[in-house]
């Protein structure tokens, strides 16, 4: 059963704004891709000099429609950034052989930016395409950008999370200045994400950026918790509101000492993880519920019972091929088709690969939609009264509206 049929009535209607996508059929809209890029060296991080790429993948309506469209920016997390093949085999030698030397000089390698020649970079952002597609045949914008230059770098801690709210901030600047005026950097930038042919597509006046959503992913769901926090809503792009946050297995620094710069007192937010997640632990909950304490908005979290943090995004999913593809989570031989938390001894079915992104997918969608639409139709599976997708798997839901 897609998302599409779980969550679209027959007409998706606003009561909160003028800007909500309007009433689709059934099936939902006809969408379309493109891709920008300007560059794998548009920017040096001020604090080191290191470069970063402006890139990313775009999924709309192809029908656009006469009013502007809510924007969701989607930001994937830490991963290796080139598709060597020769140095992940011998990374993974040298790790069997504990020959630490080698391990570190093919690790480099695999996270080196911009890549060596002839090596081809990982499209992290390519990662999210089924979800973008999905909110796009919803009406939305989405903009999944690509952070290898971030991935690359030598920043850690809230100074990765602070770097990769400014390229969030880079992006939005770019999109605001193109539908205002349909100037800047992207025009002329558009190529068709299937062919790699140049596009034109006017996006002038058709994405409403006082109504922007932001998706992120491991360590980018600490960007943009960092993005939308109280305390950085100055850096904002003028004309930019971000209205609805949403971090999906979000990879935080624990250990910060200024908690203000992540807190989020006036934003809806949610946050997923997985009870198999062999990457993040359930810091993930508490740190967010910690940094919306304060706060007066929505706040919600969905606990998908055998998820893992890699099937989130395709290209970190073994069946994509792709160099560096795991599944993190924690198995046992004497649990065949089972899953845990790494050095956890309660073991449970363990949701596949499209599984795992239809009930992602699902969630961010409602959480979306009711943010960024005032769709109220998905509160009862927001709040937990209503489980969609039990046929998948379990989700745990809490919420809390302050």
């Amino acid at each position: 059963m897609s998302t599409a049929a779980l969550l679209l009535p027959q007409a998706l209607g606003s009561t909160a704004s003028s800007a909500a996508p309007d009433a689709p059929a059934q099936s939902g809209r006809a969408v379309a891709a493109v891709t920008y890029s300007l560059g794998d060296r548009a920017y040096a991080l001020p604090e080191t000099g290191e470069p970063v790429e402006m890139a990313a993948t775009v999924h709309y309506p192809r029908d656009l429609g006469t009013s502007p469209r809510p924007l969701v920016v989607a930001l994937h997390g830490w991963h290796e950034t080139c598709a060597d093949r020769t140095a992940a085999a011998a990374r993974d030698a040298a790790g069997q052989a504990e020959d630490w030397d080698a391990y570190t000089a093919a690790n480099q390698k695999l996270f080196s930016w911009p890549c060596a020649h002839g090596t081809r970079p990982i499209a992290n952002d390519r990662g999210y395409d089924y979800l973008g597609e999905e909110l796009a045949r919803q009406g939305f914008i989405v903009v999944s950008i690509r952070a290898n230059g971030i991935n690359a770098s030598s920043l850690s801690g809230d100074e990765n999370a602070s770097a990769r709210a400014e390229l969030i901030n880079r992006h939005l600047a770019l999109w605001q200045q193109l539908s205002a005026t349909g100037r800047g950097g992207l025009v002329g930038a558009f190529r068709d994400a299937g062919t790699g042919k140049p596009r034109h597509v006017d996006f002038r006046h058709h994405v409403d950026l006082n109504n922007v959503g932001t998706l992120g992913h491991s360590r980018g769901g600490a960007g943009v918790t960092w993005q939308a926090a109280e305390h950085h809503k100055a850096q904002w792009p003028a004309g930019v509101k971000v209205r609805a946050v949403m971090a999906l297995a979000p990879a935080y620094n624990v250990m910060t000492e200024d908690m203000t710069a992540y807190e989020i007192t006036k934003t809806p937010m949610a946050v997923i993880r997985g009870t198999c997640d062999g990457q993040v632990g359930r810091e993930a909950l508490s740190f967010a519920a910690d940094a919306t304490a304060d706060g007066s908005a929505a706040f919600h979290t969905f606990q998908v019972h055998g998820a893992n943090h890699n099937y989130f995004n395709t290209r970190w999913s073994p069946a994509s091929g792709e160099v560096a593809a795991w599944d993190d989570a924690g198995h046992d031989q004497a649990h065949p088709g089972q899953c845990a938390e790494p050095g956890e001894s309660s073991y449970e079915t363990q949701v596949t690969e499209a599984g795992e992104r239809e009930v992602g997918a699902a969630y961010i969608t409602a959480f979306f939609r009711r943010y960024l639409t005032g769709d109220k139709r998905v509160d009862a599976m927001l709040t937990g009264e209503r489980h969609p997708l039990a046929h998948i798997t379990r989700v745990d839901v809490t919420t809390g509206r302050r």
